[in-house]
């Protein structure tokens, strides 16, 4: 098998049997960004020396019989959100002077490299991965594999791409709103958010209690050992969880049976293209004839989109503030209109936004009394043309309107995965939501594993 094509797991099980070497695979990868990133535009920073400097010495553990970590010596690339030592972290902006000492590792870029993980580059973010598109002035479009006239998602759909794309086997994104799970639909690939401070952060988003990292792979059980991974306590996030009691690999293949299961088609208030909306249904029901009974029901809330719009407005112009003199001549003009807004917001409007989202909250944890997790589509259309913010000939102004079905559970910090289920009669992938109660990650994953198996 091409070690393109390869799991995260299928690498080190081979790199266990001596089938494949670490430097052998680092080198398959490197080579097809060579050949089919140009097309796609995944990568802002592609370090081949660096990687199989790595991969060397992945090898040599592997042959002595020792390996560092779980995914030792697979590769991986890094959203260039995460900052990460001997590389520049530009966030896809104009206004970030490279010319600087990089010389920390995020939490994240420290687990993975700990683990003994190959770092292949850094994948691409719109600006301070402010939308749900991956563009910018600064390294371009980022286009979908299954059609690379139409958008990959974002914010994290450098990640999310790569990984479609063969172009390495798995990768790490943020998700403020649905960063790690549109993309990981659009693309046809596996993106997870986990509750909130599940992975550490630092340095602090400025979008606050909104801000979650995740793994995005090819399957469920390459996203549960990520986890086992990245979500370790690090001291430099006050919010950051206690570590998990087992393994998240360990519960993915736990007897869900029984399970309260919730699918709402629309949550009450979204307008659904009708191709994703059957082969959504198709999906929860081949789940429900499988054994995994689904009723239908609504959470019971209102669309929060205002609620989150003030939250993401101001977390934009608090981090914007802190850029240098002329910074606002060089950001992207939509990112531009959504800093002037968020500085006109008071604290008091903060914390009405906050007290909305607590609501919602409540109202899920309730929800979630009877309903073990609920299902949803992920995005209620299919990717639309690269380099628009929005469907070009709709009547959407901004990002959060066509993106309904994430950014709600962003405001309550729940964990929330999407995996794909199909494609569209145009090929394009459509994905499947399953969202749990905060603290549930491993519930969700392995909901999740239960339907891949399903769904096939």
């Amino acid at each position: 098998m091409n070690p393109t094509d390869m799991t995260a797991v299928e690498l080190v099980t081979a790199y266990s049997s001596g089938e494949l070497s670490p430097v052998e695979a680092t080198q398959a990868m490197l080579d097809a960004i060579t050949e089919r990133d140009r097309a796609i535009n995944s990568y802002c920073l592609v370090d081949e020396e660096r990687a199989l400097a790595q991969a060397r010495k992945s090898e040599e553990r592997w042959n002595t019989g020792y390996s560092k970590g779980l995914l030792d010596g697979v590769p991986i690339s890094i959203k260039d959100i995460f900052l990460t030592d001997g590389w520049p972290t530009l966030r896809g902006s104009q206004a970030v002077d490279e010319d600087q000492p990089w010389d920390v590792d995020s939490p994240v870029a420290a687990r993975l490299r700990e683990d003994g993980m190959v770092f292949l580059g850094k994948t691409t973010t719109p600006e301070i991965a402010w939308k749900a598109v991956t563009d910018s002035a600064l390294c371009g479009i980022t286009r979908n594999p299954a059609d690379p006239t139409k958008t990959a998602g974002g914010s994290s759909g450098g990640s999310a791409a790569a990984v479609a794309a063969g172009l390495g086997p798995c990768s790490v994104g943020t998700d403020g709103g649905g960063s790690v799970r549109i993309p990981a639909s659009f693309c046809g690939v596996v993106g997870f958010k986990p509750t909130h401070g599940r992975i550490p952060l630092f340095p602090a988003s400025p979008f606050g209690p909104l801000a979650h990292a995740g793994p995005i792979t090819r399957t469920v059980e390459d996203a549960a050992l990520l986890m086992d991974i990245l979500a370790l306590p690090d001291p430099r996030d006050p919010t950051s969880l206690a570590p998990f009691p087992t393994t998240f690999r360990g519960e993915i293949g736990r007897d869900v049976v029984g399970l309260g299961v919730a699918y709402s088609p629309t949550l009450g208030y979204v307008t659904v293209d009708p191709e994703v909306r059957a082969i959504v249904d198709r999906a929860v029901q081949a789940i429900d004839a499988a054994g995994l009974p689904v009723t239908a029901a609504d959470p019971g809330f209102g669309d929060p989109i205002d609620a989150f719009e003030l939250l993401w407005a101001a977390g934009a112009a608090a981090m914007l503030k802190n850029f240098p003199d002329g910074a606002r001549d060089k950001v992207d003009p939509g990112l531009g209109k959504v800093w002037e807004r968020g500085e006109k917001f008071s604290a008091v409007d903060y914390l009405d936004a906050r007290a909305v989202a607590a609501d919602i909250g409540i109202t899920m944890g309730k929800f979630h009394l009877t309903h073990n997790v609920l299902l949803t589509p992920t995005v209620p259309i299919p990717a639309f043309e690269a380099g628009y913010d929005v469907p070009p000939g709709s009547d959407l102004t901004g990002w959060p309107q066509w993106t309904p079905f994430t950014y709600p559970f962003n405001l309550t910090q729940q964990p929330a995965i999407s995996i794909p289920v199909g494609r569209t009669s145009a090929g394009l992938p459509v994905g499947l939501q399953i969202i749990g109660p905060r603290h549930s990650d491993d519930l969700v994953l392995a909901v999740a594993r239960y339907a891949e198996h399903v769904l096939g």
